[in-house]
């Protein structure tokens, strides 16, 4: 049997398929126009600034730039918004198979989830900059990364054991 005839190969393949046609969508449409990622980020700098209020930080921010005290800040660019990481997850469960309208509604879910787990990463690094600016970087490209992907799974693993029901009693 050729791997891309099982199920979890087809369903590797479409999750594929999905993120190539949002990754493309993204990088030739939405990316380069910037308004979509505009909107977003000054949104999450917005939520991040008034959480950091809440924790008593001496903050500062201005549309995509967010900085504690005399720190250089942390300024959210284009294509740093989550949106490739969130359109991974809608991949997998748009290819997942499955009855739609409890699908629907974890996709939304999924999407909050990432939101929210994008403004931690963006109040972590704000902080970190202020705190220890040389290892903002590491942080940034490792552990924020890795933890989104981790989000990921974990968001999956809940839809595949628990979400779908109907798939996982085998209706």
């Amino acid at each position: 049997m050729q791997w891309h005839k099982s199920e979890a190969g087809f369903l590797l393949l479409k999750v594929a398929g999905v993120y190539l046609l949002w990754y493309l969508i993204y990088e030739l449409y939405l990316l380069p126009k910037g308004s979509f990622d505009q909107w977003i980020n000054t949104n999450i700098v917005s939520v991040s600034a008034g959480i950091l209020e809440m924790l008593g930080y001496d903050f500062y921010a201005a549309g995509r730039l967010i900085g504690i005290g005399e720190s250089a800040g942390i300024y959210l660019v284009d294509g740093g918004s989550g949106i490739s990481t969130i359109g991974l997850f809608v991949g997998f469960m748009i290819a997942y198979p499955g009855v739609w309208i409890p699908r629907i509604a974890f996709i939304f879910t999924g999407i909050g989830v990432l939101y929210l787990v994008n403004i931690i990463r963006i109040i972590v690094l704000t902080i970190i900059q202020r705190q220890a600016s040389e290892i903002v970087m590491v942080t940034h490209d490792y552990a924020t990364t890795a933890i989104f992907y981790l989000v990921i799974f974990a968001l999956g693993v809940v839809w595949v054991n628990f979400g779908d029901r109907t798939r996982v009693a085998g209706v």
